[in-house]
Parts: structure tokens; C-alpha cells; sequence
């Protein structure tokens, strides 16, 4: 184990009943580092979690954290180094969300379990970290799922650990707080030097918070390291299966199928224009074609997985005769066009020839 882990696998088997269903594990998880497994269901990355928080024995391979093997630490050892938010939903009885947040604070208290002023001091900064004060008083189970995960989240900032271990803490959050879960851990990680490590299904929010992310699938782990080098449209379409839509690398986003078929309709955009458009011409199953688009058009990086037909420039350099007969062939094959604004410069400016015949033809509503 490296100096700065805070994480160590060495030759890890994860499984049920001695049965291995990953092994051939090895990585590590630096102080102030945030992992995410991304993997579809089913593939083991709860396993895996369940393993690191010793909810689970290891079939075979070792595991430290924090410099002491997992499985020679005492109970309380573990409980000042780790902390735990797993799927499983606590329903504790006749305790309010600050009851559920102290309870962060019981590896640090005696036997009675009675929280010092110190204690009840870093309760209180837990639950406004993840702006949840307004809770404290409320019963656990009578709160939405959503706000039961930021109390949870509580109280693992209170138990003051080394490392966190989430899996799917986005579940069951709206978008406003899955960012503000997902900054909080991200701030967490930076100021605090906690090595968070968290599986995720939102692999667009795995692309952006994530330091290194492991691909979990089958009975090996599967890529593991930077985002930049872990996401790529292929790579993603192989680990979850996708045989119809898109995965697009470069915006983290998801896309449905282009829609089949001959264009239709020839778009003309520049600038972002064209995005709208091409969404929803593609709700409506009518297939395009689109051009002429530089190649590091932000139009281009979504007409390539929806239209039918891209024509395509290079970067800067001007549009040329034969891609503009290309096409005027193509938009009076479609018969139809849609101009969803171009703005021309003088690199461009032939495209002005494709924005006159554009409006000599029949409109299009969509």
C-alpha cells in the first residue's frame, strides 16, 4: 500500500457464500480522491461495495484502509476510518433526523453512548452541510426518500471518516440535490482529503465528479482510470449492451436512435442553433440531413449520432464549391429544409447560396 492511499485491493475476489463472481481485483483509492464504479445492474459493483465495508467477507485478496487490513480491524477501528451509505434504507423507530445523525458520533463516545457539547456541535455542522437543519427535529420515517439520503449523508460527514463508501447515493434525489450530494462530496474530497468511493447510474454525473472511474462487468473489472480515458462512445456501448441509441463522450450525454430512413428534411444551423431542431425532428421519427457544419460545430457533435446524412467542413477553413453542391444536391433531394439560423463570416459565407434555396422551398412544421 502507497503512501496517500487511502484504499488498497490487492488480488480481491468479491462474491456470496465463497462463490466468486469478480476476482482479479487490484486498485487503489487516494486521500481526497473520488472513485466511481460505473457497470450495469447486476454486475457486481454492490458486491464489491459491500466487500470494502466488510458487509461482506472477501472470497480471496486482501483490502487495506487507512494502512490496516481490513479484516484485522476492530470494529471501532473501522468505524473512525469508514463510513457507509449503502442501498439498504434504515427505518429506526421513534428517532428524529438529528437522533440519526448522532449516531455518527458513537465510535468517538463511551459506553453510555452520551454525546459530548463537541459532539453535538459536529451533529449540527453535519446537517448543515447537506442543508438539511431544517429536518433535525422531524421522525426519520416520516420524511421523503430523497431527504432520508441527505440525513444519511450526515451522518457519515459526522462520523468524521477517512473514507466514504456510497452506493447509489443519487437515488431517489431530484436533480438540485444530486448536485448539491454530489458538491458536497466533491468538497469533501478536495478540502478534507477523504477518499470517497461511490457506485453510480448516472454515468454522466460519473464523468463529471469522478477522478478515476472503474467499468464493472463480468468477472473481471473492466477499465479503470481517468474519465477522459475511460469514456468513450465504444467503450460505454460494449459495458452496458446498447444496441439502439447513443452514448456521447463528449457532453456526457444520452441519446436515443436516430430515426430511419431517407432524409426528409435538410437543417441548416450553426452555433447551437440546430440542437432543438434535430430533437425534435428525431421525437417525430422523421429522419434529416444537416450541413454544411465545421466538424467543431457544437451543432455537428449531435447531428453525427441523429441525422441521416452530415456534411461536414474542416475547421476553420472556408466552405468550398463542392460541399455546397453537395448539398444543394442533398436538401433538393429532401425537398424540404429548415433554416434554424446560420450565422455567416467570411469563412462561411457560401453558405449563403444553401440559405437562399432554403427559403425558395415549401416550409416544414414541425
Amino acid at each position: 500500500m502507497a503512501k496517500g492511499d487511502a484504499v488498497c485491493a490487492r488480488e480481491l475476489a468479491v462474491g456470496y457464500d465463497g462463490r466468486a463472481l469478480i476476482h482479479g481485483i487490484g486498485f487503489e483509492v487516494r486521500r481526497g480522491e473520488i472513485v466511481a464504479l460505473i457497470g450495469p445492474n447486476g454486475s457486481g459493483k454492490s458486491t464489491l461495495l459491500k466487500t470494502l465495508a466488510r458487509q461482506l467477507a472477501a472470497v480471496a485478496g486482501t483490502v487495506w484502509i487507512c494502512g490496516g487490513e481490513l479484516r484485522a480491524l476492530s470494529g471501532r477501528a473501522l468505524a473512525t476510518r469508514m463510513a457507509v451509505l449503502l442501498t439498504d434504507r434504515p427505518r429506526p423507530e421513534l428517532m428524529t433526523c438529528r437522533d440519526v445523525v448522532a449516531m455518527g458520533r458513537y465510535p468517538y463516545t463511551g459506553r453510555m453512548g452520551t454525546l459530548a457539547r463537541e459532539d453535538e456541535e459536529k451533529v449540527e455542522a453535519a446537517l448543515q452541510a447537506v442543508h438539511a437543519a431544517d429536518l433535525a427535529g422531524r421522525d426519520f420515517n416520516a420524511i421523503s426518500d430523497g431527504q432520508r439520503q441527505r440525513v444519511m449523508l450526515a451522518r457519515a460527514i459526522c462520523q468524521e471518516p477517512e473514507v466514504i463508501v456510497l452506493d447509489e447515493p443519487t437515488s431517489f434525489l431530484d436533480i438540485r440535490h444530486k448536485l448539491e450530494l454530489l458538491g458536497i462530496l466533491r468538497r469533501m474530497a478536495r478540502e478534507q482529503g477523504i477518499a470517497v468511493v461511490m457506485s453510480l447510474h448516472e454515468i454522466d454525473l460519473a464523468q463529471k465528479v469522478a477522478d478515476r472511474v472503474m467499468c464493472v462487468k463480468g468477472e473481471m473489472p473492466g477499465r479503470f482510470g481517468p474519465p477522459a480515458e475511460v469514456f468513450d462512445e465504444a467503450a460505454v456501448r460494449e459495458l452496458y449492451g446498447i444496441d439502439r441509441g447513443f452514448y456521447d463522450a463528449r457532453f456526457g450525454s444520452v441519446e436515443l436512435p436516430r430515426p430511419e430512413g431517407e432524409p426528409q428534411v435538410f437543417v441548416l444551423s450553426s452555433c447551437g442553433t440546430g440542437i432543438p431542431v434535430y430533437r425534435a425532428l428525431q421525437k417525430a421519427g422523421v429522419p434529416f440531413a444537416a450541413g454544411v457544419l465545421y466538424a467543431n460545430d457544437v451543432d455537428y457533435q449531435l447531428a453525427r449520432l441523429l441525422a441521416s446524412e452530415v456534411i461536414v467542413a474542416e475547421p476553420f477553413e472556408p466552405v468550398g464549391g463542392a460541399l455546397i453542391r453537395r448539398a444543394l444536391d442533398c436538401m433538393r433531394t429532401c425537398g424540404r429544409a429548415i433554416d434554424a439560423g446560420v450565422k455567416l463570416g467570411s469563412c462561411n459565407a457560401a453558405l449563403r447560396a444553401l440559405v437562399e434555396e432554403a427559403g425558395r422551398m415549401p416550409a416544414f412544421e414541425l
